[in-house]
């Protein structure tokens, strides 16, 4: 009962909370941005670090302006918390992972991209290994033809989590570099091809 009631205020207080406090740790440095190519028109798979989520609707919002994007989030509590703070920078969630909900999860994002959408996957998570692709990446984008677009972000002054994915947290008054890769199109490479490639290109602008 007690941890049932601990998780329900903890939806109602971090979620607004932590959508300000990124709000802040975004407007309190200075930007400079990379962006790589135009962004089709037609929908696109993205693909960031589950380490750089925090910044990542910035990315978005700044090449796509106007459009809506959906993220595969896990289904645990964790990802719940994760999905009502991304509602705050009307971001959709689609729910599932690579342990809980992953057929599930896949189908949808598959139907979102094939219906005009645009869809949003961190591969190596929720749990790891850092800086792996799972396979969800490479399968959505073969499915549907859409290319990839990576984000990275790499502040001047940071801070990064114990936590199995080294969580990167951007310091107040310093400058983040925001890189956003040009189209990606996999369609006709193998898998595992796609997937080195991907994880290349994800590493780039890594910290």
């Amino acid at each position: 009962m007690r941890k049932r009631l601990l998780r329900k205020l903890s939806l109602w207080f971090i979620p607004p909370l932590g959508s300000l406090l990124i709000r802040f740790l975004y407007l309190t440095n200075k930007r400079r941005w990379h962006i790589a190519g135009d962004i089709p028109k037609t929908p696109i798979v993205v693909a960031f670090w589950h380490a750089e989520l925090l910044l990542a609707p910035f990315i978005y919002k700044k090449i796509a302006p106007g459009r809506r994007v959906e993220v595969m989030i896990s289904e645990h509590f964790d990802g719940e918390i994760i999905a009502n703070t991304m509602k705050y920078f009307d971001i959709g969630a689609i729910r599932g992972s690579s342990s809980k909900g992953a057929a599930k999860a896949l189908i949808q994002a598959i139907k979102r991209v094939k219906g005009g959408g645009d869809v949003a996957i961190t591969p190596d998570g929720p749990k790891g290994p850092r800086h792996e692709l799972s396979d969800g990446l490479v399968a959505i984008a073969k499915k549907t033809g859409a290319p990839v677009v990576i984000f990275n972000y790499r502040p001047s002054r940071y801070k990064q989590a114990k936590s199995w994915d080294r969580f990167l947290i951007p310091l107040p008054f310093g400058t983040i570099d925001f890189f956003c890769s040009e189209p990606i199109y996999i369609a006709d490479m193998e898998p595992e091809e796609a997937k080195k490639l991907l994880r290349e290109r994800m590493l780039e602008h890594a910290i």
